[in-house]
């Protein structure tokens, strides 16, 4: 999986609930409410103050991409 910071974050877990620990890193606890899992990694990445360039490299890494 190749993921931008426009991917989804339900998708992400969909694909891989072990990337849940990524979410969870930046204060996005709330990973089975049906609005964070709609949500675009750079909506929440803004929402949580947080990088989403670092949160993709770091899904990316895990991935494999």
């Amino acid at each position: 999986m190749k993921v931008t910071k426009d991917t989804i974050i339900g998708d992400i877990l969909d694909a891989n609930a072990d990337t849940a620990p990524f979410f969870l890193e930046i204060g996005m606890h709330c990973l089975g409410c049906p609005a964070s899992r709609g949500e675009t990694i750079a909506e929440a990445c803004q929402v949580h103050g947080t990088d989403a360039d670092a949160l993709v490299e770091k899904l990316n890494a895990f991935f494999g991409e």
